[in-house]
């Protein structure tokens, strides 16, 4: 059976009323969700949910229009980047599927709506390697789409429009923005929490790490840039307003070549020499259960069962530090146990 993961990201993260709207949208579709994470202060919502290929396209569609019936990008404010209403839809493919059966349900959801909704394919679903990255393409946010695809400054022809641009800017872009969508693989969506109000020392922290480094300026005036310590990691650091404290928040798009305890281990390294305390972290969204065990390994020094070993983990990450982390509904492989069994 094929079974596909959506985890698409809404901007809106302060309304319970749209948030329950998007689940009744995906839920209309026949998909499963898994799992519901709004965030005030990024002003998101991260939905995450599996069905088969009809199910994810049906529930997918059907959350694209509600969100553009509720959300107005014009009226939007938070702090991470985005440049729609749905701003990233990406398919993730589990079990025995393959990246080409999630390839043809985004092929689906793209047909549905490509008359109305400006979209981008991303990760694997790119047409070229330029376009593959996400912080490519979001580059400028919502605001600079209007101004981007009618002609004004881009910095990459190849980047500029979305794939079924038509040369129209329409009410209903102007409503909704633009979103990206493709398959790509697993990927864990990782915050570390810092004791700072302002960003100084968690933006330090992220252009250390991130694989793209950051730029530096020679005497003669030319730059070079340099790179991060950590191998697919994207990294940022935002004030996290409602706790009073900072994240370095972070895509680990490989966690076999940079595992979640490796990331925050190097980050604590680098902040608390600062006199900074980091506080704990959170994965946003849901995590496979090998990476929870190689983290446990880590902290608890030796193998052991899986119960001790995510024990381990989620102490040594300090997981429940924002919330509490219920590894029952937040590692996938148990999740979809707990869902097989109902």
């Amino acid at each position: 059976m094929t079974l596909i993961e959506a985890v698409p990201n809404i901007s809106e993260g302060r309304d319970p009323s749209v948030i329950q709207a998007a689940r009744e949208a995906i839920e209309s579709g026949g998909s499963t969700v898994l799992g519901i994470e709004p965030d005030a202060d990024y002003n998101r919502t991260v939905l995450t949910y599996v069905g088969s290929h009809d199910e994810v396209v049906r529930s997918s569609v059907q959350l694209i229009r509600v969100a553009s019936e509720h959300i107005d990008m014009r009226h939007h404010e938070g702090n991470h980047p985005r440049m729609g209403a749905v701003d990233v839809m990406p398919f993730v493919p589990l079990g025995e599927t393959k990246m080409e059966e999630a390839q043809i349900a985004v092929n689906d959801v793209f047909q549905q709506l490509e008359a109305t909704h400006l979209m981008f394919r991303y990760g694997n679903s790119a047409k070229m390697p330029s376009r593959s990255r996400l912080p490519t393409l979001r580059k400028g946010g919502y605001e600079g789409l209007k101004d981007r695809f009618l002609g004004g400054t881009w910095n990459n022809e190849e980047t500029r429009h979305p794939d079924n641009w038509n040369g129209e800017w329409t009410e209903i872009n102007e409503k909704f923005g633009a979103m990206a969508i493709g398959v790509r693989p697993v990927l864990i969506a990782y915050n570390v929490n810092v004791r700072e109000e302002a960003p100084m020392a968690s933006s330090v922290a992220a252009k250390v790490i991130r694989s793209s480094g950051f730029p530096i300026k020679a005497g003669s005036g030319s730059k070079f840039r340099v790179r991060g310590l950590l191998q697919s990691v994207q990294g940022m650091g935002v004030p996290l307003e409602s706790h009073g404290i900072s994240q370095v928040s972070m895509n680990l798009s490989d966690p076999d070549q940079t595992s979640i305890h490796l990331a925050y281990e190097t980050i604590r390294s680098i902040i608390e020499p600062m006199g900074v305390e980091v506080s704990g972290s959170e994965i946003v969204g849901l995590v496979p259960l090998d990476s929870m065990l190689e983290a446990g390994r880590w902290y608890h020094g030796s193998d052991d069962d899986h119960e001790t070993l995510v024990k381990k983990a989620i102490e040594g990450l300090g997981l429940n530090s924002l919330g509490e982390f219920d590894p029952n509904t937040r590692i996938i492989e148990w999740a979809l146990q707990a869902m097989r069994e109902e």
